[in-house]
């Protein structure tokens, strides 16, 4: 295993704790979040060692996040969002953010037309790679959380049918 993977991994995990605390977590959620904050962020940052795309990556991290909140959830007693989110914020992509709103700010004063392009171009390749990542993160986590509830959504159905049948036969009555 690559040494610098295993310190993002360390950094990434301490990230995640950084931000649980600031959400107020539980105490007992601390250590499932370190966890998996290192292992979703490790995982995105192996694949780019591959030569993976970083938006593929990111899904995979994030992907990989969103699996683990359901089961840590069942084990922990907690929502799954109480995990994810913590362990997800580290990975969200703030540098290409800045850039793009520096871009932006730098577009709105130029005035040399060789320049304007070139600055151009980098500016909505930056907030392109901000957004595509985000909603790559997005995805990634969601899709996990909502194949585990289809389960729960099928009961819910359920008890929202034995209600109203209730409530028929209250009206008949």
């Amino acid at each position: 295993m690559d040494l610098a993977l295993l310190e993002k991994g360390i950094w990434l995990g301490l990230a995640g704790i950084g931000f649980a605390v600031l959400f107020n977590v539980p105490r007992r959620t601390l250590g499932v979040i370190y966890i998996m904050s290192a292992l979703g962020g490790m995982l995105k940052f192996y694949m780019l060692s591959l030569d993976f795309g970083l938006v593929f990556a990111a899904l995979c991290g994030s992907s990989l996040i969103g699996f683990c909140s359901v089961l840590a959830a069942h084990y922990r007693k907690a929502p799954p969002m109480t995990f994810a989110l913590p362990s997800l914020i580290p990975m969200i992509p703030g540098l290409f953010a800045y850039k793009a709103m520096v871009g932006v700010m730098k577009l709105t004063a130029e005035k040399d037309t060789a320049i304007y392009p070139k600055l151009f171009f980098e500016t909505v390749n930056n907030g392109l790679s901000a957004l595509f990542i985000i909603l790559a993160l997005s995805a990634g986590v969601a899709i996990p959380l909502l194949i585990a509830r289809k389960e729960t959504v099928k009961r819910i159905k359920t008890d929202i049918a034995l209600l109203s049948e209730s409530d028929n036969l209250e009206q008949e009555n």
